[in-house]
């Protein structure tokens, strides 16, 4: 690709990529639908069933399907190109979806339909995420210029999944939770359609036999560190509303606490990107876990909600460099006809454990002290660090 990198790396050079703009608006236009699904599903399904348990196990199918299935899906986008196989997906996923609010649209709806349906649309959610983060390791010829854009991506996808939510409440204002869903169907399937028919999308890249690798374990190592990262993080909003109530705060403060963990996430993957690292990327990445896991463990200390939050905006400081870095380390480990495969490794990796995370942690409150809890959950980030460092050296980058 005839592209040269920029003397001075920046995140305005990243938008000046040829074609990166266009591709990326399309991108984030699409993955608006993720951050609006999961409650628009929740309150559809619980508003046509009556039963926050259905729900909930529709919830659990359409995830686990969504998130366990991610690789496949991904090698499928590697085998045979995002524009094959992107567009075919979006459509069937959109359909889906649509039958899904059509279910949904009026209480009485039958609880095994409504399963199946979630079942089968969670196994065809486009990978979206990975299928840009390869795109952009396609258009960036420099290696710090990468590391913006996926500090950039990062940032903007916490954005989406912060301002869905929102749509959905103001939606639900006027329109039936089921709207919500339309809206997502129409969003994946539009966005979807523009990106896959970016002029810079590559084509499919067939295998090549014998291609060298950067690391022998592949993406497992920053799979595995974001298996940690979810698990660590996806207790923290439990954690933080059973520390508001134990000691009298009104819980009303604590979407604020969980705010600032969100501006300090994006803080932190704004500075990460625009540092220009020395060290390796998978070296980077067992650091920002650890010191993620350590500022989790020890926030249960914090005498007052005000010092909690302080802590868990230091944790999140981490948070999106970790993330960012372990999509990095992915890459490298793998060939260029394996790139999104490799990203949706690190998905699943972070995904099911945040899925996990919030069952553990709202069986531990309760029968653990607070301390306890915070000091298990800033465990699991530092576990992942010691798996994934244990699994030895990296080598050389592929040529």
């Amino acid at each position: 690709m005839s592209t040269h990198a920029p003397a001075r790396p920046s995140y305005a050079a990243v938008l000046r990529l040829p074609g990166a703009r266009r591709a990326f608006a399309a991108a984030l236009t699409a993955r608006l639908s993720y951050g609006i699904v999961s409650l628009a599903v929740l309150l559809s399904v619980s508003r046509a069933t009556g039963s926050y348990a259905v729900s909930g196990t529709v919830m659990s199918l359409f995830g686990a399907a969504s998130v366990f299935l991610m690789p496949v899906r991904g090698a499928l986008i590697d085998r045979h190109g995002p524009r094959r196989a992107l567009a075919p997906m979006a459509l069937v996923y959109g359909a889906l979806l649509t039958l899904l609010a059509a279910l949904t649209w009026r209480p009485g709806a039958p609880v095994a339909p409504l399963a199946l349906v979630a079942a089968l649309a969670g196994a065809c959610t486009p990978p979206l995420g990975p299928t840009m983060r390869a795109l952009w390791a396609e258009l960036v010829p420099d290696r710090h210029l990468l590391q913006r854009a996926y500090s950039l991506d990062g940032v903007a996808e916490e954005l989406l999944y912060v301002s869905g939510p929102v749509l959905v409440g103001v939606l639900t204002g006027f329109a039936p939770p089921a709207a919500g869903i339309l809206l997502s169907a129409l969003l994946i399937v539009g966005g979807t359609a523009v990106f896959a028919a970016s002029p810079v999308m590559p084509g499919p890249r067939p295998a090549v036999r014998g291609a060298r690798r950067g690391s022998g374990s592949g993406p497992l190592a920053p799979a595995v560190v974001a298996l940690g990262v979810g698990l660590t993080l996806s207790g923290v909003d439990l954690l933080t509303m059973a520390y508001a109530s134990a000691y009298a705060y009104d819980t009303a403060l604590v979407p604020w606490v969980l705010g600032a963990l969100s501006a300090g996430s994006a803080l932190g993957g704004l500075v990460n990107g625009a540092v220009r690292w020395t060290a390796p990327a998978r070296t980077r990445l067992l650091r920002f876990s650890v010191a993620l896991g350590l500022v989790v463990a020890v926030a249960g200390l914090a005498p007052d909600l005000w010092v909690l939050t302080a802590a868990l905006a230091l944790a999140g400081v981490f948070f999106a460099p970790t993330l960012t870095t372990a999509y990095l380390a992915a890459d490298e480990s793998v060939p260029a006809e394996s790139r999104t495969r490799a990203g949706a490794w690190v998905n699943t990796g972070v995904n099911a454990g945040s899925s996990s995370g919030a069952l553990a942690t709202g069986l531990l409150i309760g029968r653990l002290p607070l301390g306890v809890c915070f000091l298990v959950a800033g465990s699991m980030a530092l576990a992942s660090a010691a798996a994934a460092g244990a699994g030895g050296a990296p080598r050389a980058r592929r040529g």
